[in-house]
């Protein structure tokens, strides 16, 4: 069994992001990337794990979070 791990991002269940700039700015600071993460930014991975193309990946925890759990920003 495989999971996605993604950081915060834009959707129904954050409804607190939806609309609010400041907060998107605010949490997605905390990532390399420099942004909050949207649904696209994590929609293909999982019919990548789903599809025979990611059939002989097995196990794994895939962190689709744009590098908001490397750790703080020097």
């Amino acid at each position: 069994m495989n999971a996605v791990a993604p950081c915060p991002t834009v959707t129904d269940m954050n409804p607190w992001m939806i609309d609010n700039p400041q907060v998107q700015q605010m949490v997605g600071s905390g990532n390399a990337i420099l942004r909050v993460g949207q649904p696209a930014d994590i929609a293909e991975v999982v019919p990548f794990l789903a599809s025979e193309a990611g059939g002989w990946v097995t196990g794994q925890v895939i962190d689709a979070s744009g590098g908001c759990f490397l750790g703080p920003r020097v």
